[in-house]
């Protein structure tokens, strides 16, 4: 059995068929009985036999504006969109106050593809429709409409907007993404045509290989680019990452000793490169050499204060190094730069517990709690441009 849609339950609320006192006496008996058995079967999700009793009530009172909604509304849930179309047009022309058709007119053009009729009704929807979920509804056709059109920046706008307004709805998601692929594909395919052999095509052939895991293929990619142009920032950095990502992966030196000469070698090129600093010092953290990370790590927080993850790091080599006093003012930062990193609320609390402070532990473990049951306990590497700070499997502060 289908379920009436949410958008159907709206129009027929919107639109509820007046009482049988405006027709005739010796029909008032027939029409109460037609109009209660049809409002009984789309309760219930039968839209076939609420079909038939709204059919028979439109040919008892064809002048009820709201009767022919409720049809298109039915129609709609049925798929058969041309007739629903046609009934959100009648329904318009007997009561023009029925504004609320228009997102049903909207969506039924959109699904018989009429995407040029269907636009500016679905961007009406979309912007100022009071019901969340009829709003939802017009901005997923959107998304169909303006790639249907060719529109894809707008496509792209709107599914901006979808994942502001519906953050973790599935389906929203899905959408969106593919979206967002569909569009770096058009414009990736417009830099191949319009410039094949550019170091812009190239460098987007590495990170396209980096996403991929195809390390090797990555690493020659940004080496032409270099060959090309061995100044430019941010590559020897990308190769760094390329090493790291695959030291991590499989625990070969010689891609250990990659990235440090690659992440030096980016230093030499961009001084600035605040990344390529805090891969360095995160390095020298995980193979033990305390002081060192430590002393790198106060060089970055100094010229990048808000650097959060660096304010982590340092933290976590300071209580590593058992200074918890010293850890304190680079967590308590860190906390305020990025409440939502259950790593920096994690060593806050571990350090004011090694301090005394059991009200500040408190509350650094609430928070750290209230973030770590909000989302997995690891970042990912892979989906970050720098290594992130995390906390130990089984950990307890």
């Amino acid at each position: 059995m289908r379920k009436p849609s949410k958008l159907c339950w709206l129009v027929v609320f919107c639109c509820m068929v007046p009482a049988a006192g405006q027709a005739q006496a010796g029909n008032e008996d027939e029409e109460d009985r037609v109009t209660a058995a049809g409002q009984q079967a789309m309760a219930a999700g039968q839209f076939e036999a609420a079909r038939t009793d709204f059919e028979q009530l439109a040919k008892l009172e064809p002048g009820i504006g709201e009767v022919h909604a409720t049809l298109a509304a039915i129609y709609f849930q049925l798929h058969q969109y041309d007739l629903a179309v046609e009934q959100v047009h009648t329904a318009q022309r007997l009561k023009p106050s029925l504004t609320k058709l228009d997102s049903l007119l909207a969506l039924s053009l959109a699904e018989m593809g009429r995407f040029t009729d269907a636009l500016p009704h679905l961007e009406k929807g979309f912007k100022q429709a009071a019901d969340a979920d009829v709003r939802r509804l017009c901005g997923l056709q959107l998304l169909r409409a303006y790639t249907g059109l060719g529109r894809d920046s707008d496509a792209v706008e709107t599914a901006l907007e979808l994942n502001k307004l519906y953050p973790d709805d599935p389906e929203i998601l899905y959408h969106t993404g593919r979206i967002y692929g569909n569009f770096a594909y058009v414009v990736m395919e417009k830099l191949h045509d319009s410039a094949p052999d550019s170091i812009w095509m190239i460098q987007a052939q590495g990170e396209a290989n980096e996403a991929q895991k195809s390390y090797d293929a990555a690493i020659a990619a940004f080496n032409r680019v270099l060959a090309l142009d061995p100044q430019r920032p941010g590559i020897h950095y990308r190769i760094g990452r390329v090493y790291l990502t695959r030291f991590r992966a499989e625990q070969k030196a010689e891609d250990h000793d990659g990235a440090v000469r690659e992440f030096m070698a980016e230093l030499q090129v961009d001084p600035a490169n605040g990344n390529a600093a805090y891969e360095l010092a995160y390095m020298q953290a995980e193979a033990g050499n305390l002081e060192e990370a430590r002393t790198q790590y106060e060089h970055i927080v100094e010229r990048f204060p808000g650097f959060e993850e660096a304010l982590v790091g340092l933290g976590g080599v300071l209580l590593d190094l058992h200074k918890p006093e010293l850890a304190l003012a680079p967590l308590q930062h860190a906390t305020e730069v990025s409440p939502g990193d259950e790593a920096a609320w994690y060593r806050l609390a571990t350090a004011d517990r090694a301090t005394g402070d059991r009200e500040g532990q408190r509350k650094a473990l609430a928070a750290f709690q209230k973030v770590h049951g909000a989302k997995p306990t690891h970042k990912s590497y892979d989906t970050q441009e720098i290594s992130p700070q995390h906390i130990d499997a089984g950990a307890n502060p």
